[in-house]
């Protein structure tokens, strides 16, 4: 699997624009990601910026103030919009720039659309309010809306020609969309509360405690959240380790790219753990700098040789 690469001048003004307007969608609203797809070649960038854009707008609705039956609607639509994408049916002067630039990014990627289904059929799961008991119905949740991404991202970066162990790229690139998705759901712990959503399962909020939700800016009485934070913390940890053996079966900048965005959201998992409370008081965030750092460690190849390494001691 390989990912394509094309020049400004084999893509045509209309194209461009749409992808501009999707590159300016990602920087404004996915700081991270912008950050880590920033070290990728053009091509790559534009269709990782289209896929985000896309996203985006499903996630909107999924957030936004409509009422539940709207959402559906609204979300039935966009369905019908990645299905005229996947029919080959949007022409570059259609008037959704986001349709636009995912057209040409799917004829350019080996880009698995049925992906973008499972993102909308996750935020369905949200527009219904579900819940979940146990950590296996929350990577259900997990795989739809992160784990899709993953395996979109991959479609983009494809893999090194001879890469040991590349027919399981698709698991561990889904395997860091679980672990990225933890992650946010630990920072937005309150947020999502406040907003009415619980993700944690309820296993483990019952196991220390916390049973009785996230309101304020002080775990519940009696409850050990510095306990439940851990645990998830180790969670995650875990599904990173696994996800980092995608990272030798990338070209340079598509590792440097992923190591990147995971960097960044382990060293969020860093200062939760350090400060389990800090997600009740606000939004935990790495200021530039921090994230400057990561992404040259990312280009640098520290984290691939890193896996590398590991992999090597494994086998020996």
């Amino acid at each position: 699997m390989s990912g394509s690469v094309e020049t400004d001048q084999h893509v045509s003004a209309p194209v461009l624009a749409a992808y501009s307007y999707c590159e300016a969608v990602t920087g404004q609203q996915a700081r991270n990601f912008a950050y880590g797809i920033r070290l990728l070649p053009a091509a790559k960038r534009r269709a990782m910026s289209a896929l985000y854009a896309f996203s985006r707008r499903v996630d909107d609705i999924g957030d936004g103030p409509l009422a539940p039956e709207a959402k559906q609607t609204r979300l039935d639509e966009t369905r019908k919009v990645l299905a005229r994408v996947r029919a080959g049916e949007v022409e570059e002067d259609d008037t959704d720039p986001v349709a636009v630039a995912l057209t040409h990014a799917e004829a350019h990627f080996p880009l698995p659309l049925d992906a973008l289904d499972e993102l909308i059929d996750g935020v369905l799961m949200d527009v219904r309010g579900e819940t979940y008991e146990t950590w296996d119905d929350l990577k259900v949740y997990c795989r739809c809306v992160a784990g899709a991404i993953g395996r979109l991202s991959l479609g983009v970066f494809g893999t090194e020609p001879g890469a040991r162990g590349a027919e399981r790229a698709a698991e561990y690139a889904d395997t860091l969309g679980l672990a990225l998705q933890l992650t946010n759901i630990l920072r937005d712990v309150r947020e999502d509360a406040e907003g009415g959503r619980t993700y944690l399962p309820a296993d483990d909020l019952g196991k220390f405690g916390c049973s009785a939700g996230f309101g304020g800016p002080n775990p519940p009485a009696g409850a050990d959240f510095a306990g439940l934070v851990h645990f998830e913390v180790r969670r995650a940890r875990a599904l990173f380790a696994e996800g980092y053996r995608l990272l030798p079966m990338l070209d340079r900048r598509s590792g440097a790219c992923v190591a990147a965005m995971a960097g960044i959201y382990r060293r969020l998992l860093d200062r939760i753990e350090r400060d389990p409370e800090a997600v009740l008081r606000g939004r935990v965030s790495l200021p530039g700098r921090e994230k400057a750092y990561v992404a040259v460690r990312g280009l640098s190849g520290v984290e691939t040789r890193g896996v590398t390494r590991k992999s090597v001691r494994r086998r020996s």
